[in-house]
Parts: structure tokens; C-alpha cells; sequence
């Protein structure tokens, strides 16, 4: 799956990222609104991971 498809589909997609990022709240992915740099800096504040680790994480969700 592309990121134009996440976007397209974040009200489903916000429901799986929670799945895999329980710290998120549905405020939290309200505010990132489909958008990768938004999800990734979530990520990164909520559980301490590094932009390159965040970003690796995001990557490997998308290939699920």
C-alpha cells in the first residue's frame, strides 16, 4: 500500500494505526490527518523512537 492510499482511506487506516500504536489517541491521528510526517513525529514524541526509526516503523506497518 502507497501513502496516497492511506490518505484516502485514514478513517479505516486511523483504526489499524491505533491497533499498532495503542499510545495514540484518536486525537492524536485526527491531528496527523492522513499525513506521513505527522504520523511519524507522533511516533517519535509518544514512544521516544528516533525520525529514522519512526520512519522505518511507518514503513514496515505499510507493507503489513
Amino acid at each position: 500500500m502507497n501513502w496516497d492510499q492511506v490518505k484516502g482511506e485514514w478513517k479505516v487506516m486511523k483504526g489499524k494505526a491505533q491497533s499498532k500504536w495503542g499510545e495514540l489517541t484518536n486525537d492524536d491521528l485526527d491531528e496527523a490527518a492522513g499525513e506521513r510526517e505527522q504520523l511519524e513525529g507522533l511516533i517519535q514524541k509518544r514512544y521516544g523512537k528516533t525520525k529514522e526509526e519512526a520512519k522505518a516503523e511507518v514503513d514496515s506497518w505499510l507493507n503489513e
